[in-house]
């Protein structure tokens, strides 16, 4: 069966102060994206496509033509120029409308039951894995696949991030998930902000990477989404329309189910500028115990 990685690649950076998308983080200049393509082809993807920005495509070329062209097919959507309905209002916006408008910006390229994910987090090669026999097997059209990380696997050392928290019913499917923006270590324990106040959330709460697996139907759901979210929120620049916020409007309607794939990985990320030295040992542990080759490509 034909599968698509989709990786979200056309963030600006604003918290890590650069393109962190293209950082060398591998043994041999390895981007975390490297280690995401290539855990996929073997787990069994054939195409992959990058959301990224224009300005971005002459950097990908030069990076990717050599490492993976013969070994999966590589397509880009540019997500700075995709602005549908937008036509409609008057918006006054720096920047592209978040996750979810990242996914739609790929309807056009993507046929096959598809994976997405940020370019730069590292999920962990079971992840891709169990994430691919679930796609492969799957025949309803309606059911939408997340891996679900332990909540203490996934924080940084060096501030807050952004996660989906998830609740899970006894048949591991998902009952809800919201977007939490500022969760953080403080004292032993992990708390998130929200309206000045804070709360406390258990090491192992399952959380979403913003690894998804979906069939290529949801798009018809996602641009009636989209678009209603353009309408409501087109005078509000700072707007955005998330993956996780969609699933559940959808979750909510009863019009998707979802299953959580509950992994052990550890995530690996540079959200900030300081994490590049963790997320360097880590990769490097990973090629001595065997998991990586020093070279990918």
């Amino acid at each position: 069966m034909d599968l698509t990685l989709v990786i979200m690649a056309a963030g600006m950076g604003s918290r890590y102060g650069g393109v962190k998308q293209l950082e060398g983080i591998g043994p041999s200049g390895e981007t975390l994206m490297d280690y995401s393509i290539h855990d996929a082809i073997n787990a069994g993807f054939n195409k992959v496509v990058f959301i990224i920005r224009t300005d971005l495509k002459e950097a990908f070329d030069n990076h990717y033509a050599s490492r993976f062209q013969d070994k999966i097919e590589i397509s880009y959507v540019f997500q700075d120029t995709f602005k549908p309905y937008e036509e409609n209002f008057i918006i006054e916006r720096t920047k592209p409308w978040g996750t979810g408008h990242a996914m739609l910006s790929t309807r056009d390229a993507v046929a096959a039951p598809f994976a997405i994910l940020n370019a730069d987090d590292y999920y962990g090669r079971s992840a891709f894995q169990a994430l691919a026999d679930q796609l492969s097997n799957n025949k309803n059209q309606n059911q939408v696949f997340l891996l679900g990380y332990k909540l203490i696997n996934t924080l940084s050392d060096h501030g807050t991030v952004s996660r989906g928290l998830c609740q899970v019913n006894d048949a591991g499917l998902l009952i809800d998930v919201e977007e939490l923006t500022d969760i953080g270590k403080r004292d032993g324990q992990i708390y998130y902000d929200k309206d000045g106040k804070s709360y406390e959330l258990k090491s192992d709460d399952l959380v979403s990477m913003n690894f998804w697996g979906f069939m290529p139907s949801i798009f018809t759901e996602l641009d009636s989404a989209f678009k209603d979210f353009i309408g409501n929120n087109y005078n509000h620049p700072k707007a955005e329309f998330y993956i996780p916020s969609f699933v559940d409007l959808k979750l909510k309607d009863k019009k998707i189910t979802v299953k959580v794939i509950p992994t052990d990985e550890t995530w690996l990320g540079v959200t900030y500028k300081e994490d590049k030295p963790l997320v360097i040992a880590g990769i490097n542990q990973l090629v001595q115990e065997g998991v990586y080759p020093e070279k990918l490509g």
